[in-house]
């Protein structure tokens, strides 16, 4: 993308370049509120003001593209955050898998009840 915003600026750059030199004559321009009156080749001026656009379009593009380039800072900050957390979390988990496994061992390694003891368990009432 980058090739053809490239290859554009460059056609445009140059069909006002050939523009501007084909129009040679001297143009006058008064500068109104301070009553000034300057003489410049016409090819002059074109490029100049060719280029003043161009800077003006990249300052007008980049102060309104200010919120987004915040949000995204905002976001990165967050993001940074929340996986730290994540990490946290993962470990703590890790650890209660491990527990887990140690739980499961543990019981398989004890010896059963015998079957009378385990209905009667299913009849006997809590105490409160």
């Amino acid at each position: 993308m980058a090739f053809i915003k490239t290859l554009i600026r460059l056609i445009v750059l140059a069909v006002v370049l050939y523009f501007a030199f084909i129009n040679n004559e001297l143009a006058m321009f008064d500068l109104w509120p301070f009553e000034i009156e300057v003489t410049v080749s016409l090819s002059v001026a074109i490029v100049f003001f060719v280029l003043f656009g161009f800077i003006w379009g990249k300052f007008d593009s980049w102060f309104a593209y200010s919120p987004l380039r915040s949000a995204l800072r905002h976001q990165k900050k967050q993001n940074k955050k929340l996986t730290k957390e994540q990490e946290k979390l993962t470990k703590e988990v890790e650890g209660l898998q491990g527990d887990i496994t140690e739980l499961k061992e543990k019981e398989a390694s004890m010896p059963k009840p015998p079957l009378k003891q385990r209905i009667a368990a299913w009849f006997k009432r809590k105490k409160d």
